[in-house]
């Protein structure tokens, strides 16, 4: 055990331990790599700094890698072959790279190979190609009627509550339940899974505090297990869900059958996917329609407008702040020269403001012409798979709770979720008011 946690020790020190300390450091002499990472300030509120770092230039460089909130920049990048994704700790100074690749923990984490998040063709074509065979669009659209029926069961349960956490009782509920019955997860797990993912959703993050990263450990490990057992489950006892199709399908997979590291990656990949951003997006969307009145107004004359509304929100809080590429050659960017290995952050939410693509962009337009050209889903070979299904839940989850609760209103200030990667709220309590009868879907 004391062996096992000076390894765990040397891992966090070299992949994060020593990002923090660097960073402090940096962010004293006004490095914006170094800022993001250390002031608090900029995490509670990343418009102003996003904003200063556009003002920068089109591509800022930073003490360890460089960054971009230039929309054209991060639209090209994520679409380019000469950009690659990576693995956490990869790009570090050859030093502390030799002393995480040595004391890695044996965990599947969202940013290391197998998952699609962390590899390239061929694998992610290979993996993606399996997902995508299950996943399809058809497949999602069939489901908007099991959203539609899952909103309404949790609205009911909350007809005659008065206030209550709105993240846990409904943002939370609802994307679990809806990917749960797609991945055959048990009734009684779907509170576990909720557990796991609010414990590993700051895996994405560098620079975690220790007890930060044991959480996080801890969150991976459990999930690990628990999914492995059910992958295990569903082998042997398949149902007509999606998980039991991927796994079918994963024995013809292109190239031969998928090991059981990268089937429980690839499966991992989608179930987390498949809650932790709908979360953010409905958290988000009732926050910030809660906070302008004349909108709800507008959408419930005109409802027709609701899909446009999720794209703004989509847009202006996007459920992923941030990506980052590593350069496979020299590249020159907007007269700045990224060298071979080095890694570029594509800031996601300042390349949604971009004033050259979006008109007054920090403004709250639930009519905008182009608010769907955001890049909150990635782009390129990484586009998000599920975006669709996002989409879905988010239209059918903003309308349908703010038909059943017109008078809802905020009763208190709630909280963020304390991740720098994935943004949203983890406790919004609100005023529901009287509810209305479920509308007829």
């Amino acid at each position: 055990m004391a062996q096992n946690t000076i390894k765990q020790r040397m891992h966090w020190l070299a992949v994060h331990g020593s990002v923090r300390g660097i960073s402090r450091v940096v962010a004293r002499r006004g490095d914006p790599q170094g800022r993001m990472i250390s002031d608090m300030a900029v995490r509670a509120n990343p418009v102003p700094f996003i904003e200063e770092v556009r003002a920068m230039g089109p591509i800022v460089k930073c003490r360890l890698v460089h960054m971009t909130v230039d929309y054209k920049i991060v639209n090209d990048l994520l679409r380019s072959d000469d950009f690659h994704v990576f693995g956490m700790g990869t790009n570090l100074p050859k030093p502390l790279q030799w002393l995480a690749d040595r004391t890695r923990p044996d965990l599947l984490h969202p940013i290391q190979p197998p998952s699609m998040l962390s590899v390239e063709p061929p694998q992610h074509t290979r993996y993606r190609k399996l997902v995508s065979s299950v996943f399809t669009t058809r497949a999602v659209a069939a489901l908007r009627d099991r959203v539609q029926d899952s909103a309404n069961a949790l609205l009911d349960d909350l007809a005659d509550t008065d206030d209550v956490d709105i993240v846990e009782r409904y943002c939370s509920q609802l994307p679990v339940t809806v990917i749960g019955d797609i991945l055959g997860v048990p009734d009684d797990a779907r509170p576990r899974i909720l557990e796991f993912g609010e414990l590993a959703a700051p895996s994405l993050d560098i620079g975690l505090t220790w007890p930060q990263y044991q959480s996080v450990q801890r969150g991976i490990r459990l999930f690990d297990h628990w999914l492995s057992n059910h992958l295990h489950e569903l082998r042997r006892n398949p149902g007509d869900d999606l998980m039991s199709q991927i796994i079918v399908a994963s024995e013809d997979a292109e190239g031969g059958p998928l090991t059981h590291q990268e089937l429980l990656a690839t499966a991992g990949l989608v179930l987390a996917a498949g809650f932790e951003t709908t979360v953010n997006l409905l958290g988000s969307g009732i926050r910030m329609l809660l906070d302008t009145p004349e909108h709800l107004d507008t959408l419930a004359a005109r409802p027709e407008l609701w899909p446009t509304a999720v794209e703004e929100v989509l847009r202006l809080e996007s459920p992923v702040q941030l990506s980052a590429r590593i350069a496979t050659k020299d590249t020159e960017i907007e007269g700045l020269m990224v060298r071979r290995n080095q890694g570029v952050i594509l800031y996601l939410a300042g390349a949604n403001r971009d004033p050259k693509v979006f008109e007054d962009p920090h403004r709250f337009d639930i009519e905008r012409h182009n608010a769907g050209k955001h890049l909150s889903f990635s782009g390129g070979r990484h586009f998000c798979l599920g975006a669709a299904l996002a989409r879905a839940e988010g239209e059918v989850g903003l309308r349908t709770f703010f038909e059943r609760f017109p008078d809802a209103r905020l009763a208190g200030g709630g909280s963020r979720r304390p991740t720098r990667v994935l943004r949203g709220w983890s406790s919004l309590p609100i005023s529901l008011g009287k509810a209305r009868a479920a509308l007829s879907s």
